[in-house]
């Protein structure tokens, strides 16, 4: 039975897509089968993998409001076991389509059903906002992943966004639980970025990553050529950041 795990942050910025794309092709360089859920009309994480966005004729729009079959929108990606349902700048409306739908909250859950035990995991990319889009994709998962970057205003915002999780857990999604905090664009040059990582430590403790993700100039070109970074850069410090992480999560879902 495969894990939906989601990665939100209403802050912007923070390394949600740049995590969602190099987790999942991470845990499907260790064989795991792995579905990347496009939830952002950004559509980062799809053109991210090298996906045209102007030439797709089924999206997450399709399936969430149309209905569609989830089936019809997964597309193959450049690393085999990852596959993506990719996004488009239609999900902007679907906001307000799901407004006048019946139990609105969980359409994503009831469109993803058909499909979970396909995969080990399905990540859903978050857009940076608490939107109905995103509570769906809470209301879908099994835990979150909440990026957070190593700066000043890290801290800020992340108690609206705890605040919504034990909405969700009280009124529609009792089993979320928190996957853990990532502490993101780490520079061990500033004495802030030390800070902040104690800081959230100190907070979050056990739920804080053990894996910290590190400024990465190969992470930043990477999506421009249609890659992750394991595929663009193997080598490079970024892509052996995502791949500890990737150990860290198996080995906390009971994987050898």
């Amino acid at each position: 039975m495969g894990k939906i795990i989601a990665l939100a942050n209403q802050k912007g910025g923070v390394g949600k897509t740049t995590t969602t794309i190099n987790l999942a092709a991470s845990l499907a360089t260790f064989e795991k089968k792995v579905l990347i859920v496009d939830a952002d009309p950004q559509a980062n994480a799809s053109s991210g993998l090298g996906i045209d966005i102007t030439k797709l004729e089924c999206t997450v729009y399709e399936c969430l409001v149309n209905n569609r079959n989830p089936e019809d929108a997964i597309l193959n990606s450049c690393i085999e076991g990852l596959f993506i349902m990719p996004s488009h700048i239609d999900l902007v409306g679907a906001e307000l389509e799901l407004m006048n739908m019946e139990a609105r909250e969980t359409v994503m859950k009831k469109m993803l059903s058909s499909v979970k035990d396909d995969y080990d995991f399905i990540l859903i990319d978050c857009s940076p906002s608490l939107g109905l889009i995103t509570v769906n994709s809470l209301t879908a998962a099994d835990s979150i992943i909440i990026p957070v970057q190593c700066e000043y205003f890290a801290l800020e915002g992340i108690s609206k966004l705890l605040n919504t999780i034990k909405i969700i857990k009280t009124k529609l999604n009792p089993s979320l639980d928190i996957e853990g905090f990532l502490l993101t664009m780490y520079d061990s040059r500033l004495r802030l970025s030390n800070q902040i990582i104690e800081e959230v430590r100190k907070h979050f403790q056990e739920l804080v990553f053990e894996t910290v993700i590190a400024r990465n100039v190969k992470l930043s070109e990477a999506p421009s050529y249609g890659l992750p970074a394991v595929m663009y850069d193997a080598e490079s410090r970024g892509s052996k950041n995502y791949l500890a992480l990737a150990q860290e999560i198996l080995k906390k879902n009971g994987y050898k």
